[in-house]
């Protein structure tokens, strides 16, 4: 039976992933900060799919957080979702470093030691793929949060290309807005992002689920999303900051 790891893996696009699997009757681990809401979020899917599901309460953002879910992977996952992120309520440069570092080390040096803790175990089986989740973000600049979503893009574009084995994969996933609590959870007004632009969690999985076994390094869901990372290549960087600000009041 095939493993997957999930961090972040309660709410949104980690819980539409667990889910995903787990009717697909994948084992689980499912990986967050929320000891009690784990327990819950784990209960549910062994009651419905009838699936084993481990809990691993970790925060990324630690030392032993992160130790502790690297361990887990080098024991062997068949899949591996970094999904674990957050947002500011405030912008660039008015956040406390110490926010931003600590954002830095969730969005970037998780995904980073996570990667090359589950990949060693994918290479020798001959199996096995990451998909760190990125955003739409990452095309556009928007403070540290756009920064580190790029870095993840990057990072994942530069580790599909080197790892042995066309069975192993690495795939970074660029969601745009979509329903979840990320941006309750981080205080941002939304109201001025119009109706069309918001997607639905399990849009998102089957749209990256499908791109994986493509074998596409780059997944962005929906053609709306697809056409505006396309057209922003092509947009003074002037412009499509001015754009960017805009969006994020």
């Amino acid at each position: 039976m095939a493993t997957g790891l999930i961090t972040g893996a309660t709410a949104g696009i980690g819980a539409a992933f667990a889910r995903r699997l787990a009717a697909e009757g994948c084992a689980l681990v499912l990986v967050a900060r929320d000891d009690k809401r784990l327990a819950e979020r784990a209960e549910e899917l062994r009651l419905r799919y009838g699936v084993a599901v481990e809990t691993l309460p970790a925060d990324l953002a630690t030392e032993e957080g992160l130790a502790a879910v690297e361990a887990r992977l080098r024991e062997g996952v068949d899949l591996l979702v970094n999904n674990a992120g957050f947002g500011h309520p405030g912008t660039f440069p008015d956040v406390p470093v110490e926010d931003e570092v600590r954002m830095l080390k969730v969005h970037c040096e998780a995904v980073l030691r996570l990667t090359l803790a589950a990949l060693p175990g994918m290479t020798a089986r001959g199996r096995g793929a990451i998909v760190n989740v990125s955003s739409v973000a990452a095309f556009f600049t928007r403070g540290t949060y756009s920064a580190s979503k790029a870095w993840v893009v990057s990072f994942s574009r530069s580790a599909a290309a080197s790892v042995r084995g066309p069975r192993v994969k690495v795939m970074a996933l660029c969601p745009g807005f979509v329903r979840t609590e990320f941006h309750e959870r981080a205080s941002m007004d939304t109201s001025g992002i119009p109706g069309f632009l918001w997607l639905r969690a399990e849009d998102v999985v089957d749209a990256a689920v499908r791109d994986l076994a493509l074998g596409r390094t780059v997944s962005v869901p929906d053609p709306r999303y697809k056409a505006i990372v396309a057209v922003g290549k092509f947009v003074p960087l002037g412009l499509a900051d001015l754009v960017s600000r805009r969006l994020g009041r």
